[in-house]
């Protein structure tokens, strides 16, 4: 009885450890180029271009920059770049044709959003 117990609390607290931005559906993103731009003043432009940070969602699972091309992994509203030069970076989806970079597991300040072009 014990031993089952103690297994019982070992399963609980290894679904309780599962970070939250690993839980969701596997799932895609909108294909296209995405234009990335961190917030600007009300003295100036809306929006900083940051076009050294835009991407290029080519297929289900691939991704391309300047610098190379690389997997990502979309888990319900968090697509992570798991291979290629943006590998370990995080973005929070908060629509389809726009993402905010992950800042601690909430959306940060650079934001990236699909072009028409």
């Amino acid at each position: 009885m014990i031993m089952r117990s103690i297994s019982l609390l070992i399963g609980l607290a290894a679904i309780v450890s599962v970070p939250a931005h690993a839980q969701g559906a596997i799932g895609t993103v909108q294909r296209g180029k995405y234009v990335c731009e961190l917030p600007g003043d009300a003295a100036g432009s809306a929006g900083i271009a940051q076009p050294d940070l835009n991407f290029t969602i080519k297929s289900a699972s691939r991704y391309s920059t300047a610098e190379g091309r690389g997997a990502y992994l979309r888990r319900g509203d968090v697509l992570t770049f798991t291979s290629g030069p943006r590998q370990g970076e995080s973005f929070i989806i908060i629509s389809p044709n726009f993402m905010r970079l992950a800042d601690d597991g909430k959306p940060g300040r650079l934001r990236c959003v699909r072009s028409n072009r």
